[in-house]
C-alpha cells in the first residue's frame, strides 16, 4: 500500500436526509464511503485491517468537499464524481473497479458482464469478491451490478441502500431522458 505507515485517516458522518454515512479520506483523498446508517465500528474495523496504527481524527471541515459531492449525488443533481480518491488495490481489484466506473448512471452490468469487460470471463466469482471489498461505496458504482437473472445481488451497504441508489439513479436517468426527449421536439 502506498500510504504511509500511521498516517492520519480523517473521518466524518455524512448527514443528508435520511443517509448517516461515514467517510474517510488520506491526505491524498477520500478512502472509504461506509454502509447507509452503520456505526462509526464499520469504519474503525475496515481502516484497523488496511491502515493498522494509523489514528482515526474526525474532521469534518476536511471531508466537507467529498460530503458535498456524496450529498449532490444523493440529491440527484450529480452523475459522477471529480474528488480525488485514495484506494488501493490488487491489479485484479483495481482492473473491477475501474469496470464499476465505467458502467453508465442509471444502468446495470451483470457480474459476468464485467468478469469479460476486464478479459477474465471465468472469473465472475472472483470479480463479486472484488466487488465486495470495493472501500468507496457510491463513488465507485458497485451498486450497478445485478445479478445474471436481473436479480438484485448482495452489497457492502445492504440491499436497502442498494435498492435507494439504483431508484435514485433511474429517477435521475428518466428525468434526463424526459428532458432531452422535450427539448429535442422543439
Amino acid at each position: 500500500m502506498k500510504n504511509k505507515i500511521n498516517s492520519p485517516l480523517y473521518w466524518t458522518l455524512l448527514t443528508h436526509e435520511d443517509w448517516h454515512i461515514h467517510i474517510a479520506a488520506t491526505s491524498e483523498g477520500l478512502c472509504f464511503v461506509g454502509s447507509q446508517n452503520h456505526s462509526l465500528k464499520e469504519l474503525a474495523d475496515w481502516a484497523n485491517a488496511r491502515f493498522p496504527g494509523s489514528p482515526l481524527i474526525q474532521d469534518d471541515m476536511k471531508l466537507q468537499p467529498y460530503a458535498d459531492e456524496l450529498i449532490d449525488y444523493l440529491q440527484g443533481n450529480l452523475k459522477s464524481f471529480a474528488i480525488p480518491c485514495d484506494f488501493h488495490g490488487t491489479p485484479f481489484q483495481m482492473a473491477v473497479w475501474n469496470a464499476l466506473c465505467a458502467i453508465p448512471y442509471g444502468q446495470t452490468q451483470s457480474y459476468s458482464d464485467i468478469a469479460h469487460q476486464i478479459q477474465r470471463p471465468a472469473a465472475v466469482r472472483a470479480v463479486g469478491a472484488a466487488i465486495g471489498a470495493n472501500p468507496v461505496l457510491i463513488t465507485i458504482p458497485c451498486h450497478r451490478v445485478i445479478g445474471k437473472n436481473g436479480a438484485l445481488t448482495g452489497y457492502r451497504g445492504g440491499m436497502d441502500m442498494k435498492t435507494k441508489l439504483l431508484q435514485l439513479e433511474q429517477n435521475g436517468a428518466l428525468v434526463q431522458g424526459g428532458l432531452q426527449i422535450a427539448s429535442s421536439s422543439n
